[in-house]
């Protein structure tokens, strides 16, 4: 087969599994989980049902897929604050503060109920602790956070002091939880010089 044509077939297949992914988002969005079938899904694609069957098997699967894309694009979007100029203390109230506010932004649906049990979860997760980590060894070295406490639970603090973001009821609630959790990395009172 030609390249050129592999190439085109490649782009149309992600095309149609993207169009899928937002099609089922937006329905359940709109109607919720429990109301939302195949039928509707290839209709408001635009495709067959015979040709969604080919890329999912069920609702599920499809959620399932469009929650894998999302979790790698928040991943992609801390990966690129870890990277950013400037000290590792900086670069971690950027990533803490980002993901604080993911967490804020998606919480507390049926749709989170169910793809939070599935293993891509666990994968993202680890990846996560692993960048805050990793900004941690950073900031201990240049001491800017604590040496007392290992990075590694120091990621672990992170992650669930963060998780407390979902329940918050303003993005001013947010940012105090991730000033209280910076203070509490660097082992200093808030306003106190180090």
């Amino acid at each position: 087969m030609p390249r050129l044509w592999s190439e085109t077939i490649e782009a149309h297949r992600r095309e149609v599994g993207d169009a899928i992914l937002d099609t089922t988002a937006a329905l359940v969005s709109r109607h919720g989980l429990r109301a939302v079938t195949m039928s509707q899904i290839a209709e408001e694609t635009g495709i067959g049902r015979a040709t969604l069957y080919k890329y999912y098997p069920d609702v599920e699967a499809i959620l399932v897929a469009w929650h894998q894309r999302l979790l790698s694009g928040h991943l992609k979007e801390l990966a690129a604050l870890r990277s950013q100029p400037g000290g590792p203390l900086e670069r971690l109230e950027a990533v803490l503060g980002t993901y604080a506010l993911i967490r804020h932004e998606h919480h507390g649906t049926e749709l989170e109920a169910l793809l939070h049990r599935d293993a891509h979860l666990a994968h993202a997760q680890r990846h996560l602790s692993e960048l805050i980590r990793g900004l941690l060894v950073e900031g201990v070295k240049a001491g800017e956070v604590r040496k007392n406490v290992s990075p590694d639970e120091l990621a672990t603090y992170c992650l669930h002091a963060l998780g407390a973001a979902a329940s918050l009821r303003s993005r001013a609630a947010v940012r105090r939880l991730v000033q209280i959790t910076l203070d509490g990395l660097t082992g200093r009172a808030p306003g106190v010089p180090g």
